[in-house]
């Protein structure tokens, strides 16, 4: 009898983590941000009114700063946490210019855009909700698919294609694309329109608020002639014819 040892198969290789670059996940100082304590009273300041803990400074990524911490970070790049619906949110104007919040809802609070800085679990979604936060659950309102920043950060780990870092768009940049401008201060200095070689102080017109504006070389000309004010517009509204003296009615006994 011949033993014949049959090899058990080896067992597939497991996928290799995905390999993201620093800048796609984020500055350095994201993660301090999402968790750090806000709202809380400043250990600094303790004996001093209003000391709550509002602010955070992205160069240093410590703890939260309050008001009077400020002096000390005053060459820093400070950001403002607000509070909504007991969450810590911040302003998109803020934060937008920093990373890319692309795929994140954003809510509007005091007339301001706003994103929440960590995810908000709902057990169960409301009624007729049809997108929620594909890390959380949480409802949304409209097309998106993270409520806060921190959820992006967790889909991070299975989409390749979310990232933090701003992109720049297609054709920014670029100062030879022959694309025209409508500012003003875009145009060369032969461009530019003359604003002020038209006035003529010496001149006024009633119609203009006693100003008038022209361009034409004939009335730069006469510019150097005596200054004298101009004829006042003719009223074309007529008189009121005033109603003669009333008569009394004659008295028949």
């Amino acid at each position: 009898m011949v033993m014949v040892s049959v090899a058990s198969p080896s067992p597939s290789p497991s996928p290799s983590p995905m390999v993201r670059s620093e800048e796609d996940l984020g500055p350095p100082w994201l993660r301090p941000l999402l968790g750090t304590s806000f709202f809380v009273p400043c250990r600094m300041h303790p004996e001093l009114s209003k000391n709550e803990c509002n602010l955070f400074c992205l160069g240093c990524t410590g703890d939260a700063l309050c008001a009077y911490c400020l002096p000390a970070h005053r060459d820093h790049h400070v950001v403002q946490i607000r509070r909504s619906s007991y969450h810590n949110v911040i302003r998109v104007s803020e934060v937008g210019k920093l990373i890319d919040i692309s795929h994140v809802q954003t809510y509007v609070i005091n007339s301001a855009k706003i994103v929440f800085l960590n995810g908000r679990p709902q057990a169960r979604p409301g009624k007729g909700v049809t997108n929620t936060c594909e890390i959380c659950c949480r409802s949304l309102p409209d097309a998106f698919r993270f409520c806060s920043l921190g959820c992006k950060l967790g889909g991070m780990q299975w989409d390749p294609s979310l990232t933090f870092a701003i992109r720049p768009k297609r054709g920014q940049g670029s100062g030879d694309d022959g694309s025209g401008s409508d500012d003003d201060s875009f145009l060369s200095p032969k461009k530019q329109p003359r604003r002020m070689a038209g006035l003529d102080l010496g001149r006024f017109d009633h119609r203009h608020g006693g100003i008038r504006w022209s361009d034409d070389e004939g009335s730069r000309s006469n510019n150097n002639g005596p200054i004298t004010p101009g004829t006042p517009p003719i009223s074309r509204c007529r008189p009121s014819r005033r109603k003669g003296i009333p008569h009394r009615a004659p008295f028949y006994g």
